[in-house]
C-alpha cells in the first residue's frame, strides 16, 4: 500500500514520529514492513494504527528522518505475533524507542487492567511518550541513566525495588540485554518484542531466523513469551547482521 505522510512529530532529538494519511488495523506489538521507493525496506513497530515512531540509528532511518510531509510511502502489513494480556495487575517495562510497541499494548490492556509501567532513558532530553502512558497507567516510573529526570539509574534497577510477585505479567521491549534481564528477575510470565534483521517479513527468507528452532521473529515473533523464550538460546546474547553473522551484544 502507497501511503503520503501526513504529519511528522520530533519527538526528541532523534525520535520522529511519522503519520500517514492512512489507518491500518493491528494489533499490539504487532509491525509493518516500510518502504522507501530507491532506498530500502525496514521492519518498525506500530504506534498507532497510523503512526511509526522511528529513531534515527542507520542510513535508512537517516532518509525516513529527512522525508516531509506530503512524501509517499509503502506499507506492508501488519505482520507477526502481539502482546496478550493475562490478569489484573500488568507490569510494562521499556527501554527508549521500544516504548513504541508497549504504548499500544498499556492503552488497551488498561481497559481491563491495572498497568505499572517503567520507562527508561538516557537522560532527560530522550524521553518520549511521556504524557501517553500518564493517561493510561496506574503508576508510572520514569528513569534516565544520568539521572536528569526521575530515577537515576537503569530500569531493571527500579524493578529490584518491586513485588514483582504482586503483577501478573510484565510486557517489555528496549535493548535485548535490558530484557534479558527483566527475563532473569521475573517470578511471574514475561512477554517480550525482539528485534532481528529482517528481509522479507513473512518467514520466507529465513533472515531472522533465531537459534536452531526455526522460529523467525518476523513470523513467530516479533513478540515472544517466558516458555518460547527458553528455546532461544541466543537471546540477550547475540544476533546476525545483514550476511547471517553472529554479533555478540555488548
Amino acid at each position: 500500500m502507497i501511503v503520503k505522510i501526513k504529519e511528522i512529530i520530533q519527538e526528541s532529538p532523534t525520535v520522529k514520529t511519522i503519520v500517514l494519511n492512512k489507518k491500518i488495523k493491528f494489533k499490539p506489538g504487532q509491525f509493518a514492513m516500510l518502504w522507501l521507493p530507491g532506498v530500502d525496506e525496514k521492519p518498525f513497530s506500530f504506534l498507532d494504527s497510523n503512526k511509526f515512531a522511528i529513531a534515527k540509528v542507520g542510513e535508512f532511518t537517516k532518509k525516513i528522518h529527512e522525508l516531509k510531509e506530503g512524501d509517499i510511502l509503502g506499507v506492508r502489513g501488519p505482520y507477526g505475533s502481539y502482546f496478550k494480556p493475562y490478569g489484573d495487575k500488568i507490569l510494562a517495562v521499556a527501554g527508549g524507542i521500544g516504548g513504541a510497541p508497549i504504548l499500544p499494548a498499556v492503552k488497551e490492556f488498561s481497559k481491563k487492567a491495572e498497568i505499572t509501567a517503567i520507562l527508561g532513558f538516557r537522560c532527560k532530553d530522550e524521553i518520549l511518550f511521556l504524557e501517553e502512558f500518564k493517561k493510561y497507567c496506574h503508576e508510572l516510573i520514569v528513569c534516565t541513566d544520568d539521572g536528569s529526570f526521575g530515577y537515576k539509574g537503569f530500569t531493571t534497577d527500579k524493578m529490584r525495588e518491586l513485588n514483582l510477585k504482586d503483577f501478573d505479567l510484565i510486557i517489555t521491549c528496549g535493548p535485548e540485554i535490558m530484557m534479558k534481564k527483566v527475563v532473569d528477575l521475573s517470578p511471574i510470565p514475561v512477554q517480550v518484542s525482539m528485534e532481528r534483521y529482517m528481509k522479507c517479513g513473512i518467514g520466507i527468507c529465513g533472515q531472522c531466523c533465531v537459534d536452531s528452532e526455526g522460529l523467525c521473529v518476523c513470523k513467530d515473533g516479533p513478540v515472544f513469551d517466558s516458555f518460547q523464550l527458553k528455546y532461544i538460546k541466543e537471546f540477550g546474547l547475540y544476533k546476525r547482521d545483514e550476511c547471517g553473522r553472529k554479533v555478540r551484544f555488548c
